[in-house]
């Protein structure tokens, strides 16, 4: 039995086509359409007004046939084995970024689940799930999703998506989803026929109308979402891609309403639920809690930590990374999360950000991260840090992230320094949107001084394979040395609590810019990296090492090699 309802607030008839047959429906004084008699039925869709054209339900549960095709009645009656799991808390834990499609060759949840004992082993906590959602083609990132509650089906549908959480469950992991309400992709965008969901448009798609005429509906649309995917398919948390491009004037911002409604269904499910945003606005309102006057978010990613490590280690300044570099920027970001925090950013051509409290701000709430999709994925040639770091470099980075005060993710096969590149790809079946896609990837590279030559065919089958993980490397030695490390160092800070202390004002950082060396202060244990080529001589006495990269010995003095770390009390 389905309820086979719709809102369509400004048609004059609605139309069911369910397995072949119509059926008028009846319209209620909401907006909403519904049958005037219950239905049973699997395949189906609506026609509006004399449209001739059958659209997909905007709230379908399965797309069998694609984003263009009808949808079908799904229950959520799916066998789970997880009564036992009582919720991973954000705070003190590791999230590790995958996407389905390139995590392993065979692309699909079930496949994902066969790998899911390397996570384990490897000590992580959650795993953060590219989006899932329903996007027009077999193969894709996952942003250009316009089907938001159905699982995509190339990857195995609602139920291959179910057995993938209930495994992660099974085996300790928490499972985070990215989900994307800022925008919509550029094919399969059918929400626009049945009422006033658009209200504008980005550089990526269309977007809501979040605070116009009917706007009320529109915003259930992305609140029932949500609590469909924590309630119904058993996810811990959310990761909501660019809420700084979402247009909402109202009191009661979607993101404060949005929290609200999971802090609610938290209570009920008895287990923590997580909202982690993405947003590049650097103001901390958004991960204060409702009580002292935020929106009550969990947490957001941090670019600012990413950008001061990716540019000390890299040495590069181009676009945004411009104002960032020295040992001095990435000490200050260590300390207080946002480095442009009130300050002048040229990226932007303005001042950017304003500064967090860091005795009433907890580390917790920001993400730190060498890399994911987003740093390595809009590089025109997918390259990881691997393809240009030294095993050292990369340690040492590994190092900050996770022994700092933040909470540390990590992007799918860095943990061994995977030499695969993780590049943009699509599978649009339309030739023009496909040709405008890669002629449009091609110009935005080109404005940023890289030669078109250099950028891979999104819509090539090669680029998503190229892009996909490889199982071999870490059996190999220089591989298994990494992976042996970022192990190590997350088995360091379970069993040290100093190491994921989240508390701001307990962290102090001293670096000299001209040796290159920065050692971080974790109550009586010190993590030192030395960034130089050469060996570093550092003021501090080494009673205990407690893990290092390179021999290091207890002394008067610290002595690093060169491109190597040591924690120590």
């Amino acid at each position: 039995m389905n309820e086979f309802s719709v809102w369509a607030p400004k048609s004059e008839r609605v139309r069911l086509e369910l397995d072949g047959a119509e059926h008028d429906l009846r319209r209620h004084q909401d907006g909403w359409w519904r049958p005037a008699e219950p239905l049973s039925g699997n395949d189906y869709g609506f026609l509006l007004d004399d449209d001739p054209a059958v659209l997909p339900d905007p709230r379908s549960l399965r797309q069998p046939d694609g984003v263009h095709g009808l949808s079908r009645a799904y229950r959520h009656d799916f066998a789970w084995t997880d009564q036992g799991w009582t919720g991973r808390a954000l705070p003190g834990s590791v999230i590790y970024e995958l996407h389905i499609g390139t995590f392993t060759p065979g692309r699909t949840f079930d496949a994902a689940i066969e790998r899911l004992d390397h996570l384990v082993e490897l000590g992580v906590d959650f795993v953060e799930v590219m989006p899932v959602n329903s996007f027009d083609g077999p193969h894709g990132w996952g942003y250009d999703g316009v089907l938001w509650y159905a699982a995509q089906e190339s990857y195995g549908g609602p139920d291959g998506f179910k057995r993938f959480v209930n495994a992660c469950h099974g085996k300790g992991l928490g499972v985070i989803l990215d989900v994307v309400y800022n925008h919509l992709g550029p094919s399969g965008a059918y929400l626009d026929r049945f009422g006033p969901y658009f209200a504008g448009e980005t550089i990526w798609g269309p977007t809501l109308n979040l605070d116009g005429p009917d706007s009320g509906e529109v915003r259930r649309y992305v609140i029932d979402n949500a609590v469909s995917w924590l309630r119904d398919f058993h996810v811990d948390g959310l990761r909501l891609d660019a809420v700084h491009a979402l247009a909402d004037r109202r009191a009661t911002h979607l993101l404060e309403e949005l929290a609200v409604e999971v802090e609610s269904l938290s209570a009920h499910l008895r287990r923590p639920l997580t909202l982690i945003a993405e947003s590049d606005l650097n103001d901390a309102r958004l991960v204060t809690p409702r009580e002292a006057g935020g929106l009550g978010l969990h947490a957001q990613w941090a670019d600012d930590i990413h950008h001061c490590l990716h540019t000390t280690l890299t040495g590069e300044r181009q676009g945004y990374y411009a104002d960032f570099g020295s040992l001095e920027s990435l000490a200050r970001t260590l300390r207080e999360a946002f480095f442009h925090n009130g300050t002048w950013s040229s990226f932007r051509g303005r001042t950017h950000g304003r500064p967090i409290d860091p005795h009433r701000q907890s580390g917790h709430r920001f993400l730190a991260y060498l890399q994911n999709h987003d740093q390595i994925g809009n590089r025109a040639t997918g390259d990881r840090l691997s393809a240009t770091l030294s095993p050292g470099l990369l340690a040492c980075g590994a190092a900050l992230v996770l022994c700092g005060p933040y909470t540390p993710m990590l992007f799918m096969g860095e943990e061994w320094g995977a030499r695969t590149p993780w590049q943009f790809f699509a599978t649009f079946p339309d030739p023009a949107l496909a040709e405008a896609v890669r002629t449009g990837r091609r110009r935005e590279f080109a404005d940023h001084g890289w030669s078109a030559e250099d950028v891979p065919d999104p819509m090539s089958p090669q680029t998503m394979e190229q892009s996909t993980v490889d199982w071999s490397e870490p059996d190999r030695p220089a591989h298994a040395e990494l992976l042996t490390l970022y192990r190590d160092l997350i088995r360091l800070r379970r069993e040290h609590p100093e190491l994921s202390d989240p508390r701001l004002d307990r962290l102090r950082v001293d670096y000299d810019e001209q040796a290159r060396w920065l050692v971080m202060h974790r109550g009586e244990l010190r993590v030192a990296v030395n960034l130089a080529a050469t060996q570093a001589q550092l003021p501090y006495p080494v009673s205990t090492v407690l893990l290092s990269s390179a021999p290091v010995h207890p002394a008067e003095s610290l002595t690093l090699p060169p491109e190597s770390f040591a924690v120590f009390r």
